[in-house]
């Protein structure tokens, strides 16, 4: 008898969608035809966006230019791919999927705050899937265990140039939003444990 291998039940995208939409309070994220729950961050996962996003929103005042830290959903069309990015920026025209607004598909920057348990994902798999993105330029992932900011950018040829910042003096320049990061700002009041 020949064993058969466990079919997992596949979702439709927009299957997916209209329960995100009507759920008030838990949140999950759709890749092609499967759905995965989101857990939520810690108090140091939530002061970091909340620093990075002011800085960005300080900057952002008077232009044409739109920051969404965590709430915003992006929808990754050539992947087939439904996601929560911690942080989404562009400036210029927004697109969204419809006319709800709620779920956006050309951010020029992505940011994800690093957790133990998401840091392999949003390095790996998760990257890959933003890489189909053709609007993005910048993919931002800062830590939440030192000061250590990587900042990768896509080149005119396509490809991904990694740049690192270790020093809370140093200043991150965003070219794809015309805005720049202090490290020491990214990471007010936030206690390092001592190595």
């Amino acid at each position: 008898m020949m064993s058969q291998a466990a079919v997992k039940p596949q979702i439709r995208f927009e299957d997916w969608l209209a329960g995100e939409r009507a759920s008030r309070d838990e949140r999950s994220e759709y890749v092609a035809g499967e759905v995965f729950a989101m857990s939520g961050g810690t108090a140091e996962h939530n002061a970091i966006l909340t620093n990075v996003s002011g800085q960005l929103w300080t900057q952002m005042k008077g232009r044409p230019c739109w920051i969404y830290a965590s709430g915003m959903k992006l929808h990754i069309q050539h992947a087939d791919a439904g996601k929560y990015p911690d942080l989404m920026a562009l400036c210029g025209e927004q697109q969204f999927h419809d006319a709800r607004r709620d779920l956006l598909l050309n951010p020029s920057l992505i940011g994800e705050v690093l957790s133990d348990s998401t840091e392999g994902y949003d390095r790996g798999e998760k990257f890959a899937l933003y890489r189909h993105i053709p609007s993005l330029q910048e993919y931002l992932l800062v830590s939440q265990h030192r000061p250590l900011v990587e900042l990768y950018t896509r080149g005119s040829d396509g490809r991904w140039v990694l740049t690192a910042f270790e020093d809370l003096a140093d200043q991150v320049v965003l070219e794809s939003i015309g805005c720049t990061l202090a490290l020491d700002e990214i990471y007010d009041k936030i206690v390092f444990e001592q190595m």
